[in-house]
């Protein structure tokens, strides 16, 4: 496959209309091909392609020089795709656990119409939370970190970190009270 030049830098940052359309259709496809390999759905591939393009038009003005926007867009994918499936593994019995409360789900007919219903509720009050509570509690839950590699990992003291951490599970005790 021979390469197409990406246009220029300065055009990108710009937002140049002839620019980004070049870009979207030289990468649209490859990116969505990168995702379906991954493992996504074509609906989620495409949505996490079109979400790609919306934060290069975002971020494009502050690409520092020598940045290579092919790469960058890649790097981005791979990443909504990492959120996408942290966010699907995270079923609500799982997010229940995680946030230290136990689901009262028995195993009834009427039990998997609650436990859905339990999930809509817990992932709303996720998505309530501030995003840098969120983020800690889906590191220190979510990927197992300790609240020291989260706090390195953000930019935070460790007792910040634990600080969002108590009261990210304040929250989601109080929503799903």
């Amino acid at each position: 496959m021979n390469p197409t030049p990406e246009p220029p830098l300065s055009a990108i940052r710009a937002l140049a209309p002839d620019a980004i359309d070049a870009l979207v259709t030289h990468y649209a496809p490859r990116l969505n091909g990168f995702l379906r390999r991954l493992g996504a759905s074509a609906e989620v591939a495409e949505e996490l392609v079109q979400e790609t393009f919306i934060r290069l038009v975002r971020h494009a003005p502050t690409l520092p020089d020598g940045s290579r926007v092919g790469a960058w867009c890649f790097t981005v994918a791979r990443n909504l795709w990492r959120s996408h499936r942290r966010w699907a593994w995270l079923d609500g019995t799982r997010l229940l656990e995680f946030a230290g409360l136990r689901p009262s789900v028995g195993f009834g007919p009427d039990d998997a119409l609650t436990a859905r219903r339990t999930r809509d509720r817990l992932e709303a009050a996720l998505a309530s939370l501030p995003e840098s509570h969120r983020e800690v509690f889906l590191l220190v839950v979510g990927e197992g970190l300790q609240p020291q590699e989260v706090a390195a990992a953000l930019g935070i003291s460790p007792e910040n970190a634990r600080q969002r951490l108590a009261r990210a599970r304040r929250h989601l005790e109080e929503a799903l009270a």
